[in-house]
C-alpha cells in the first residue's frame, strides 16, 4: 500500500503548524468544564494515548468500538483515537434504552464498549453477555476508567495503515421493519465528503466553528467536526445546546451548524440580532426540513441566509445550497444542488427518469455512498440498483435549474428534532402492550421539532388502555425522541379497499395538533 488512507491522518494533516494554538474552547454555562482550552498538541497527544490503550488490548483486525457517552471533548478525542488505531467506531445515541443497546451490541459484537459511568452497571452486563471483552467508562466531566487507563500510555503513536475502502464507522439507522441497520462507512467515504465540503462551503483560515450538535450522528460527528479539523479551525464547544450561550459566542465565531430546532430556539431569544451575527460567515441547517417561516425570519433577524443541505447516515452529505452567490441563491424549501462528485437522480416507480420538476424516488451515487449494511447482504442488494445507485427512500424533485427539493419520504419516516423515527418500531412496541390491539404512528407538524410523533391506538375488546400510561411505558422502553407526544385511543383505523391503514387521513386529522 503506497499511501495511508487512514481518515485520522488526513485530519491530522489539517492541524496548524503551531500546535500550541487553541483547538477547542469549551463554553458550557454553569458547569465545571466551562472555559477549558485544548491545544492542537493536546489533541495529538490525547488521541495518541487513547490509541495506544486500544493497541495494548490486542484486538482482532476490524474490531468494533461502541460508544454511548455524553458529549465531551474527550469523547471526540476517543473517536479520533479509534480511527487512529485503525478500528471501527460505532456511535450510539445517548437516549437509547436497555432493549435498544442490547440489540446494537448483539448485532455489532463490539470488542470494546464505552459508556457513561452512571450506566456502567447495566451496560456492562449487556456487553459481557454478548461477548465484549472490554468495557470502559467516560463522563462528560473527564471522569471514568477510559482516561485513567489511557494516562499510563505513551503520547506518541503512528496511525494504523488503512486503505480508502477499509471500514471506519458503522452508523445504525432505523429500518421500516422496526430493527436498525448498520450503515458501513469507509475511510474514503468520510474523507471524500469532508474534502468536498471544505471547498464547497468556503472554509478559510481563521474560521471558528460553534459546535453545539451531538456527536453520535453524521451532522455533529462528521460534518461539523471533520470540517473544523480538516481546516485547522478552532471550535467553541458546547456539550449541550443553550441558545443564550450560542448567541453570546457568535461574535467570536464565523460558522454555526444546527438542526432546524436549534434555529427555532435561537429565534426565541431577543439577543439574536444583526449586531450579534456581524462576524459570522455561514449558518448551516440540516438533518430535518427547515420551515420556510424559520428560513425567512432568521434572515430578517440575523442578516444571514441559512444554507440548507441534505444527507443521510448511509451517505453523509449529498446536496447543498450554494455558499458562493455566483453559483446561485440559497433557496428556502430546497436542499440545493448535488455536491461535486455526487450524482442525484429522480426516477418513477419503474425506474425510468422523471422529467425536470416531476416528483419521484431519489437515487444517489458518489464516493461518499456507504458500502452496505452490516451483516445484511440481502438488504444491501435490495437498496442498490443494478447500475449501482443507492435508493434513498426519499421522494423529491429536481427543477430545471438543478435545485433539489425533498417533498416527502417513503416508508413513513418521521424526522423529529433532527432524529429519524420509524413508525414500525414504535408500533411494534405499542402493539406488545396490554390492552392494545393495533396502532398507527404518524408525524405531524410541530413548531419546534419540525415533526412530532403521534400514535393512534385501537383497544383490545374489553380493554380501555390509558393514553398517558402508554406514553409512560414508551418512555421506559424507547429513546425519548421516539416517544409519542400524544396518544389517541380510537375504535378503529381508517383503511383502504386493500385493508391498508390510510395514514394520510390520520395525518390530515391531526395536522393542527401542535400548530395554530
Amino acid at each position: 500500500m503506497n499511501q495511508n488512507a487512514n481518515l485520522f491522518s488526513a485530519l491530522r494533516a489539517g492541524f496548524p503548524a503551531d500546535l500550541d494554538r487553541v483547538a477547542i474552547e469549551t463554553a458550557d454555562a454553569n458547569v465545571d468544564t466551562a472555559s477549558l482550552h485544548y491545544t492542537w498538541r493536546d489533541l495529538d497527544r490525547g488521541t495518541a494515548m487513547l490509541a495506544n490503550l486500544l493497541a495494548s488490548l490486542d484486538l482482532p483486525a476490524g474490531s468494533r468500538v461502541a460508544v454511548q457517552t455524553e458529549k465531551s471533548v474527550e469523547a471526540l478525542m476517543f473517536y479520533l483515537a479509534v480511527l487512529r488505531a485503525g478500528l471501527v467506531y460505532l456511535p450510539l445515541n445517548t437516549a437509547y434504552q436497555r432493549d435498544e443497546i442490547g440489540y446494537f451490541i448483539g448485532n455489532a459484537e463490539p470488542a470494546v464498549v464505552v459508556c457513561s459511568p452512571k450506566h456502567f452497571g447495566w451496560v456492562s452486563r449487556i456487553a459481557f453477555a454478548a461477548g465484549t471483552t472490554h468495557v470502559f467508562t467516560l463522563g462528560d466531566d473527564r471522569s471514568g476508567s477510559l482516561l485513567q487507563r489511557a494516562a499510563v500510555h505513551s503520547d506518541v503513536h503512528a496511525p494504523a495503515v488503512r486503505g480508502a475502502d477499509d471500514l471506519a464507522a458503522i452508523l445504525y439507522t432505523s429500518g421500516t421493519t422496526g430493527r436498525s441497520k448498520g450503515a458501513m462507512l469507509s475511510h474514503g467515504n468520510l474523507l471524500s465528503n469532508a474534502q468536498v465540503l471544505k471547498t464547497y462551503w468556503g472554509w478559510r483560515p481563521g474560521d471558528v466553528l460553534i459546535h453545539a450538535l451531538p456527536i453520535f450522528h453524521v451532522h455533529g460527528l462528521f460534518v461539523a467536526s471533520h470540517g473544523a479539523l480538516l481546516n485547522g479551525s478552532k471550535m467553541i464547544w458546547l456539550n449541550k445546546f443553550e441558545p443564550k450561550t450560542v448567541i453570546a459566542k457568535l461574535p467570536e465565531a464565523t460558522v454555526f451548524m444546527g438542526v432546524p430546532t436549534l434555529y427555532v430556539r435561537l429565534l426565541a431569544e431577543p439577543g439574536l440580532t444583526r449586531a450579534a451575527c456581524a462576524t459570522m460567515r455561514l449558518f448551516i441547517s440540516g438533518s430535518a426540513p427547515l420551515l420556510i417561516e424559520t428560513f425567512n425570519l432568521f434572515r430578517e433577524r440575523s442578516g444571514h441566509t441559512i444554507l440548507e443541505r441534505y444527507g443521510m447516515s448511509e451517505t453523509a452529505m449529498l446536496t447543498s445550497n450554494p455558499y458562493d452567490a455566483s453559483a446561485g441563491e440559497r433557496r428556502g424549501g430546497t436542499v440545493g444542488f448535488p455536491l461535486p462528485g455526487v450524482g442525484v437522480r429522480v426516477v418513477d416507480d419503474g425506474g425510468a427518469p422523471c422529467p425536470s420538476g416531476e416528483i419521484g424516488n431519489m437515487q444517489v451515487t458518489g464516493p461518499n455512498v456507504f458500502q452496505g449494511y452490516w451483516r445484511m447482504p440481502e438488504k444491501t442488494a435490495e437498496e442498490f440498483t443494478a447500475d449501482g445507485w443507492f435508493k434513498t427512500g426519499d421522494v423529491g424533485q429536481i427543477d430545471a435549474r438543478g435545485y433539489v427539493t425533498i417533498v416527502g419520504r417513503s416508508k413513513d419516516l418521521i424526522i423529529s428534532g433532527g432524529f429519524n423515527v420509524y413508525p414500525a418500531e414504535i408500533e411494534g412496541t405499542l402493539n406488545d402492550m396490554a390492552g392494545v390491539s393495533e396502532s398507527a404512528v404518524i408525524g405531524v407538524p410541530h413548531p419546534d421539532f419540525g415533526e412530532a410523533v403521534v400514535a393512534v391506538v385501537v383497544a383490545r375488546p374489553g380493554s380501555s388502555p390509558d393514553a398517558n400510561a402508554l406514553i409512560a411505558e414508551l418512555k421506559a422502553r424507547l429513546a425519548n425522541f421516539k416517544v409519542a407526544k400524544r396518544v389517541f385511543v380510537v375504535g378503529d383505523l381508517p383503511r383502504n379497499a386493500m385493508g391498508k391503514v390510510q395514514k394520510n387521513l390520520l395525518r390530515e386529522a391531526h395536522k393542527g395538533l401542535f400548530t395554530a
